[in-house]
């Protein structure tokens, strides 16, 4: 997909927003290098399960159905595999299933789920699989950082200025590391 001029539709929370970066992610830098009209619907500390009115489910709905994205990209939050928010996997399921309905009958346009890297939690690993196994049934594409082999052996000392945690990249690693792995994969949609 040629990405300038495009108009993205970003989904998620805190990595989506950049919330250890400033306020900007891959999202404004996709924006600012590819020259693409960025909509970025991100909140800190949110679910996809449709837990509350801050969850992916609502703020989707309200997002304006006229603005006519040419890709969705949705953050695998993980909020959700949060021990401390006890947010059922089943849960989890049933919002990437609404969503993934929700923007092919709304805005008609190619869908993206991402992963972080990788981060020590069973539950997030859990939410992987089930998103493999939620794209045998819909038409969606999935960006696995957490799995992939390049972002997998990065080296310790770049690691440690790319990520201020085990899940919020920097500044510097959403600008070197994250950012043109999403360029690439969305050019190659």
């Amino acid at each position: 997909m040629q990405l300038k001029g495009k108009t993205i539709l970003f989904l998620g929370s805190s990595v989506t927003y950049g919330s250890h970066a400033g306020g900007v992610s891959f999202a404004e830098l996709m924006a600012e290098k590819c020259e693409i009209n960025c909509i970025k619907e991100a909140v800190s500390g949110t679910t996809l399960a449709d837990i509350d009115d801050s969850s992916y489910v609502a703020r989707l709905k309200r997002v304006d159905k006229t603005i006519c994205p040419d890709l969705f990209i949705c953050q695998l939050s993980t909020n959700d595999a949060s021990t401390r928010l006890s947010v059922d996997i089943a849960d989890v399921e049933k919002a990437i299933r609404f969503i993934v309905k929700y923007v092919s009958t709304t805005f008609d346009c190619p869908i993206v789920f991402y992963t972080g890297t990788f981060f020590e939690n069973d539950r997030y690993a859990d939410m992987i699989k089930l998103l493999y196994r939620l794209q045998n049934e819909y038409d969606f594409n999935i960006l696995d950082m957490y799995n992939d082999e390049e972002m997998l052996n990065i080296d310790h000392e770049k690691y440690q200025i790319y990520m201020d945690d085990p899940v919020h990249p920097t500044l510097q690693g959403y600008k070197e590391w994250w950012t043109p792995k999403f360029i690439k994969f969305c050019e190659q949609l």
